[in-house]
């Protein structure tokens, strides 16, 4: 009697625990669902996301409320107490099915239509930059070309030739300027090197203020964060691509074979026949 008691018990906490896990989800599903944007592309990858993160929470629950009501047929033979929800987890389980099964190659396609779309976007934006800067680099050039422009960058070089001429001259300021946290390591290597050989500071000058020089070396910059987030989009593509799809696609052959395997079955065991038969 004992025994019948608890096990009464724990098939009533089974299909508690089953339903409340099926109807959490499906609130979750109503409430992604919100705003309703189906013709959004980005909407339909976070959907299919989110579906997919959650889409083993109903699988839980439908195996708890099996698992339920099979404790009542060992007990009681094929008789359920109260509403039997066999038939409509069945139902369901095919649904989900169906509808993870349709994920897969939709999340796919609307992953590298993200992907092409975003690659594009980001080589428009490289291109705007490069044009701008060739055109600031046009009229800098103009400006060079007459005497106040010429006279105006030499007068730059020799502010900058002074006044790291003068650092290298005081060797208290040198050495403070060496030890100072805040200087980058890069620069206290191009201190040492000028305090070496004071030609290649007035090398380093010309580089610096040399307006084709500065756009090469834009250029180099704007193409190589071309090229990383090229990469980065297409790496985050490919990561999505296989794993939303990948799980989206066992989560719909779990869900069809539950539900198939209940619907073929009359959607309950049959275990009263042979019982009585034992009887």
């Amino acid at each position: 009697m004992t025994n019948r008691f608890t096990s009464g018990n724990a098939s009533l906490a089974l299909k508690v625990i089953g339903v409340v896990l099926i109807l959490s989800f499906l609130l979750d599903f109503l409430i992604l669902l919100l705003p309703f944007q189906p013709t959004d592309r980005g909407w339909q990858i976070n959907l299919a996301t989110a579906l997919v993160d959650r889409g083993i929470v109903p699988m839980v629950g439908l195996g708890s409320l099996l698992i339920g009501y099979w404790i009542d047929s060992a007990i009681d033979g094929d008789r359920p107490s109260g509403i039997d929800l066999r038939f409509p987890a069945f139902i369901l389980s095919s649904i989900l099915g169906l509808i993870f099964l349709l994920i897969f190659p939709l999340h796919l396609n609307n992953v590298n239509q993200a992907k092409a779309q975003t690659i594009n976007q980001i080589s428009q934006e490289a291109d705007q930059a490069e044009t701008q800067l060739k055109n600031q680099l046009n009229q800098f050039q103009a400006q060079l070309n007459t005497d106040q422009g010429k006279a105006q960058l030499e007068q730059l070089r020799a502010q900058a030739r002074a006044q790291f001429s003068e650092l290298m001259k005081d060797d208290q300021k040198y050495k403070q300027a060496l030890e100072s946290p805040q200087l980058p390591q890069s620069q206290k290597d191009l201190l040492k090197k000028f305090k070496a050989n004071p030609q290649e500071l007035d090398k380093f000058i010309a580089q610096q203020t040399d307006p084709q020089g500065l756009a090469t070396q834009r250029v180099s910059q704007i193409r190589q964060r071309k090229e990383d987030a090229e990469k980065q989009a297409r790496d985050n593509a490919w990561k999505s691509g296989l794993r939303i799809g990948m799980s989206s696609l066992l989560l719909s052959i779990g869900y069809i074979i539950i539900g198939w395997t209940g619907l073929r079955g009359g959607g309950a065991p049959q275990t009263s026949g042979r019982k009585a038969a034992a009887r």
